[in-house]
């Protein structure tokens, strides 16, 4: 349990939220929502008391503990990855740790006492089954087995913090915290994530996610980060949704009728205050105005930024042919032969789990690496936008904002440059802020902005959704279904793959699955629907 008694929270002038009032129960599982900035990981940071509130208090029931991802792999890198996540039971770790160097020493009465200490703490701590429990855990989270014994350092970035997400798994808290946790997931990870996170976590769970499904799947409740407060809605994140216009659409609606009567009773006391007859009335409804006290209604710090795709001109009828295209890294082959062809118009999404090859193939189709086979063959007067997953390179000169967007349109006025930015909510203060200290939302969003007023008639965009929140993705999908060119698009966020592919290119072992159609009429065509419990355990067995 966790109690927010009159908590606040202030950054300098800025106000994140104020007198906070929360109770938190073992069981629910909690998912903090709120526009970019509005304080979702402070709040997290604040019950692990990384930071403090400038008011109130926060109080954790004892003997609880917490649990999070924490972001110090490279104090593991040269463990194996099975260690890690049984590290993350530290008494029990500790346990195995001093039971090895144990029975490597020489044997006396007090060793044996101390064997018998140690092994009632790893029966406690269910010790005998924690290696077949990371192996369960890491291979959810789409760690194949034969990386289980290899060293941390082995792995992606990506896959080393699904390791430490494994980690705060194992160690079954009694609070679990994340933040973020679809990032680095693919689609199918994500599924596996839902269920395990809904059927196998007892405790209390609080979550900060931009991945709609996601928050609808999981969530029991949602907490609300805006207009500086923070209020609780039971239900998943569709149920919040309508209750929060709801309810803001009653405030509105009794401030205005409160308004109304303070107009009839004002016009009454102007035209009777001077009356002999009507003075007292006047008085009294003077009296009754002053007493009226109108709903607080602050300004939401939600807003939308407009995106509007447009091109210069259109593209040949067909836009790109992919023949036998073949890929190697080392003695992995994440390529075979893939081939197909794209038309005009087309939206698609290509999916598939992580490492088989998605963005592998959409550098290949830039020339930004080279196939070991196969050829790739542009249309006729495509031009392309392209949106990498990976875009640190493009932003890593010290210069502001506005002088980077007039450097990637070279030729494009001030205004047209202002304008855009303005479009995607960069202030006339941001525009001057050095890229090197924008945000994650903040970068994607200027990326955007840049190949909006670029024109392409293609657009290329490899994650494009990450660290976005929830209005600019809902934006995003918005703009793209609108958009006349043709898209490839991948994505692990499949409310948004859901919204904008009129297209599906799966990438798997056996080869890709092109189906012409919507995300959820592919799911549809091939009975694979991994995100539903009944799926994940059919693939448990087999």
């Amino acid at each position: 349990m966790i109690i927010f008694k009159e908590v606040s929270l202030h950054y300098g002038s800025k106000l994140l939220f104020d007198d906070v009032n929360l109770l938190l129960n073992r069981g629910n599982r909690y998912a903090i929502v709120g526009a970019n900035g509005a304080g979702k990981s402070t709040l997290l940071r604040l019950i692990m008391e990384h930071e403090t509130p400038s008011l109130g208090d926060i109080i954790v029931s004892k003997g609880n503990n917490i649990g999070w991802v924490k972001q110090d792999h490279f104090r593991y890198e040269n463990d194996r990855v099975i260690d890690v996540v049984i590290q993350g039971k530290a008494k029990l770790w500790q346990a195995f740790q001093e039971k090895e160097v144990l029975l490597q020493g020489e044997w006396t009465d007090s060793a044996a006492h101390r064997l018998s200490d140690l092994e009632e703490t790893i029966a406690h701590y269910d010790g005998y089954a924690a290696e077949s429990l990371a192996h369960t855990l890491l291979e959810g989270l789409g760690i194949p087995l034969e990386k289980h014994e290899e060293s941390l350092h082995t792995l992606s970035g990506g896959y080393k913090m699904r390791v430490l997400l494994a980690q705060a798994l194992f160690e079954t808290p009694d609070i679990l915290l994340l933040d973020e946790p679809t990032n680095h997931l693919d689609i199918m990870t994500i599924g596996w994530l839902e269920q395990y996170l809904i059927n196998d976590f007892k405790g209390l769970l609080l979550f900060v996610s931009h991945d709609i499904k996601f928050l609808d799947n999981v969530a029991t409740h949602i907490l609300d980060i805006d207009y500086g407060e923070i209020r609780e809605y039971p239900g998943n994140y569709n149920n919040f949704l309508a209750k929060k216009v709801e309810i803001v659409a009653q405030k509105l609606s009794e401030k205005k009728s409160l308004e109304d009567k303070i107009a009839r009773m004002q016009l009454f006391v102007d035209k009777f205050k001077a009356k002999a007859s009507k003075a007292k009335q006047a008085a009294s409804r003077v009296k009754m105005i002053e007493k009226i006290e109108l709903p607080d209604i602050k300004k939401s710090s939600r807003i939308s930024p407009t995106f509007n795709f447009k091109i210069k001109r259109p593209s040949g009828k067909q836009v790109l042919k992919i023949a036998d295209i073949s890929k190697s890294f080392g003695p992995k082959n994440v390529l075979n032969k893939v081939k197909f062809e794209i038309k005009r118009g087309e939206r698609i999404a290509f999916i598939g789990h992580n490492g088989i090859g998605k963005s592998t193939l959409l550098k290949i189709a830039l020339s930004l690496l080279e196939a070991d086979a196969g050829t790739v063959q542009w249309g006729h007067e495509t031009q392309i936008g392209y949106f990498a997953q990976d875009h640190h390179e493009l932003l890593k000169d010290n210069i502001s904002v506005y002088d980077w967007l007039c450097h990637q349109v070279e030729g494009e006025s001030t205004t047209k440059i202002r304008s855009v930015l303005g479009q995607v909510l960069f202030t006339k203060d941001d525009v001057e802020k050095s890229i090197l200290n924008i945000s994650g939302g903040e970068a994607g969003k200027l990326l955007l902005a840049s190949i909006m007023l670029a024109q392409p008639n293609v657009l290329i965009l490899d994650e494009p959704t990450n660290h976005l929140d929830v209005e600019s993705i809902e934006a995003l999908a918005s703009a793209l279904k609108e958009y006349p060119g043709t898209l490839l698009l991948v994505s692990h966020d499949r409310h948004f793959v859901a919204k904008v592919a009129t297209r599906v290119i799966a990438l798997t072992e056996a080869g890709i699955k092109d189906f012409h159609g919507s995300y959820r009429e592919y799911l549809k065509h091939y009975k694979e629907d991994y995100l539903s419990s009944v799926f994940l355990s059919q693939k448990k067995k087999a």
